[in-house]
């Protein structure tokens, strides 16, 4: 079993293709990934992308999604650190970055910039790595 951490957009694949997450692997996820995917859902219904019920569904099953949330003193230190040592604006993709190097083996994300921008920072894997 390998620990992976996954990002929002990574979250928002399966919950728009209703695919089921994987077992045989632990997913883990910084605790604002909880705010992201509830804002990105609810602009997606505002945006007109689908319905408010379709939201909501997805919204529930997110809620049910087998991901292990964690953002304790360490992670937000560590955080806070490679945001500056990278030079970003903000600390919210540092904190996937620290909660990998934390506790996982890899990260999982979708946006090519980001997976091409921590080369060398963390492990990076596809998707389909999960399966």
């Amino acid at each position: 079993m390998r620990r992976f951490v996954v990002d929002a957009g990574v979250i928002l694949h399966f919950l728009a293709a209703d695919i089921e997450l994987p077992s045989h692997h632990e997913l883990l996820a910084p605790t604002l990934v909880r705010s992201e995917v509830l804002d990105a859902l609810y602009r997606a219904v505002l945006r007109g992308d689908h319905s408010e019920e379709v939201g909501r569904q997805r919204l529930a099953r997110f809620a049910e999604m087998k991901i292990r949330y964690l953002g304790d003193k360490l992670l937000r230190r560590r955080a806070w650190l490679l945001a500056k040592e990278l030079g970003w604006q903000s600390t919210f993709p540092a904190e996937y970055l620290a909660l990998t190097q934390l506790q996982a083996d890899a990260f999982v994300t979708l946006d090519e910039d980001l997976a091409q921008g921590v080369i060398g920072v963390v492990e990076t894997a596809r998707i389909e790595d999960l399966f």
